[in-house]
């Protein structure tokens, strides 16, 4: 029986580890924009500049990585990026230009790429082979209570205190993750010897899920408007005090409601859980553009989050369903290479939709986007119904 154990020393280590990169990473999405107009004055262009490049760089790295943790190991790799992901989360207490702040972003993106990356490919490494589903589920929790705790922490601290406060508090939780990793015992049998240190086409990119990866790409891009900016046009509307709350409620009902999606999307097919994820999704935007009060920007919260927990681990299943097997892994890196170009092009292009336009027209288009997504999707599955029917 205990070999068939989830919550092990090691996958518990693992796990608080997780969550602690991740509060650093949201909360710093939280309060960066602010820092950037409020201290350092510059313009929300800006401000998504430092969402782009910080996720620029993982994209650059992030098709490299498997290769990375093949010939280094898995483990050792996990600890040199933590202590880099540690030392660029201090730099920020000290860090005041914006050219310099714009590179620390971009190295310490790096360093979540391959950290990210080698987290989940130990943790199917350390759940039993039998309930590796289950595992894998109750590990990516750690990503969804970091949507709350980064963003709650960040606003609550930054209202309260101060930005160098905040910088010294991430700091210390993220030293705090980094000892739990060392929980996480290193490579029995190291096969970087072995790994040849070519890399072809198919080491990057899977074919296969090249078209829901683009999917993946514009719901990314429409997200990058909450990501980025959602704390600005909180101030904006005198609302930044329920910032934190948005995101408390766009994680709950995140949770709450995927394992019934998912269990929706076996029995029944993607189209039950992507359909109500699209509508949920697109209309959670619009509401957010005409937002007028608090309670219709928590009911946007929990509009869009549900839409973002339906479509998102939907459309990386359907990834990974478009190849074969041993090509799984190669599929969920390229659908995430996708998402994260998404979010970084999104955060810039955007800006400038809010600079020249504003908020409202900001949200407006980014719920038209998904919308003409949506449509594309119907088509889509439309036309592949089509054909299974002709050939049955």
């Amino acid at each position: 029986m205990n070999k068939e154990r989830i919550w092990t020393k090691a996958f518990l280590s693992l796990f608080i580890t997780n969550i602690a990169v991740f509060i650093v990473f949201y909360g710093l999405v939280a309060a960066l924009p602010l820092y950037a107009t409020g201290v350092l004055n510059r313009t929300d262009e800006d401000a998504g500049l430092l969402m782009s490049s910080f996720l620029l760089s993982a994209i650059f790295v992030r098709p490299f990585t498997g290769k990375v943790l093949e010939v280094v190991g898995k483990r050792k790799m996990l600890w040199i990026s933590l202590v880099f992901y540690f030392v660029c989360t201090i730099l920020y207490y000290f860090v005041q230009p914006f050219g310099v702040l714009l590179a620390l972003r971009f190295v310490q993106g790096i360093w979540f790429s391959v950290i990210t990356t080698a987290a989940v490919a130990i943790a199917a490494d350390i759940v039993p082979m039998t309930r590796r589903g289950a595992g894998l589920g109750y590990f990516n929790m750690s990503t969804n209570l970091a949507v709350v705790l980064g963003p709650l922490i960040a606003l609550s601290i930054i209202q309260s205190y101060s930005f160098d406060i905040l910088f010294i508090i991430l700091s210390v939780l993220m030293l705090i993750g980094g000892v739990f990793s060392l929980a996480v015992q290193p490579d029995t049998n190291p096969q970087h010897s072995k790994v040849k240190l070519t890399i072809t086409v198919g080491d990057l990119f899977e074919k296969g899920a090249i078209p829901v990866a683009l999917i993946g790409l514009f719901i990314a891009f429409s997200y990058a408007s909450v990501l980025a900016f959602l704390s600005i046009y909180a101030q904006e509307k005198n609302v930044l005090p329920l910032a934190s709350t948005f995101f408390m409620v766009f994680a709950v009902v995140m949770l709450v409601t995927r394992p019934f999606t998912g269990k929706l999307f076996d029995e029944k097919g993607p189209q039950y859980v992507l359909i109500p994820g699209f509508i949920s999704f697109i209309v959670g935007l619009f509401l957010l553009g005409y937002m007028t009060g608090p309670i219709q920007f928590l009911i946007s919260g929990g509009l869009i989050g549900f839409g973002y927990g339906s479509l998102v681990p939907s459309l990386q299943t359907l990834a990974v369903q478009a190849t074969s097997h041993k090509r799984s892994g190669y599929a969920t890196a390229t659908f995430f290479t996708f998402f994260d170009g998404g979010i970084a092009v999104g955060s810039y292009v955007l800006g400038l939709v809010a600079i020249y336009f504003g908020y409202k027209s900001m949200y407006l288009s980014a719920s038209l986007l998904v919308f003409v997504v949506f449509l594309y999707f119907l088509f889509f599955r439309l036309q592949k119904n089509r054909r299974a029917n002709n050939q049955s």
